[in-house]
């Protein structure tokens, strides 16, 4: 995929609300990535990962390095609003992942569907253009369990809802970006 990162930043700009969606390791994150760079504007990067293991510490790491210099990073595991808040207007915001972010609401014992609706107003005051990575999660069997059944509904929905209201949708495949609402700049695809 040769043509990642060669987007002309001085053609190229974001919807107020963009969604790459995609399975675990599609490429998603490294797409979502090369779009805000795109852009040449100053880059904010929400996390919303936590580093409960050993694991997990590694791979923030790992994005951290893969990203490289010139991101602005906040780490948000719950509290998309107060760092969406503090965002530059000037930049484009990297929101990765709200699929960490559901289950960080989940495990936190939070009500999933005011925490949701309330996500999807905050994301409607941003200073700034958003790129939000989420997982594909209805593709694979019904969950064996309940909590899992209600996680993937939950996702469902909330990846649903994020792409009503985005005028870019991404898709994800084995590192190959696909429209599936609106238009990929030249050079992504």
């Amino acid at each position: 995929m040769t043509a990642i990162g060669s987007v002309s930043a001085s053609t190229f700009s974001l919807p107020a609300l963009t969604l790459v969606i995609g399975g675990a390791r599609s490429g998603k994150s490294r797409i979502a990535e090369t779009l805000v760079t795109a852009t040449g504007r100053p880059r904010t990067y929400i996390a919303t990962a936590q580093a409960f293991d050993t694991e997990m510490r590694d791979r923030i790491t790992r994005h951290l390095t893969d990203r490289g210099p010139g991101w602005t990073t906040i780490e948000a595991p719950l509290d998309i609003a107060t760092a969406l808040a503090g965002s530059d207007p000037a930049g484009t915001i990297l929101l990765d992942c709200a699929t960490l972010w559901l289950s960080n609401v989940m495990l936190a014992g939070h009500n999933v569907d005011r925490a949701c609706q309330a996500l999807l107003e905050t994301f409607a005051t941003s200073p700034a253009p958003i790129v939000i990575v989420s997982n594909e999660v209805g593709m694979g069997i019904v969950p064996e369990n309940a909590l899992a059944r209600h996680f993937r509904d939950a996702q469902g929905r909330l990846n649903q809802n994020i792409a009503a209201r985005a005028g870019l949708v991404v898709g994800v495949m084995a590192g190959l970006p696909f429209a599936l609402k609106g238009t990929l700049p030249e050079g992504i695809v």
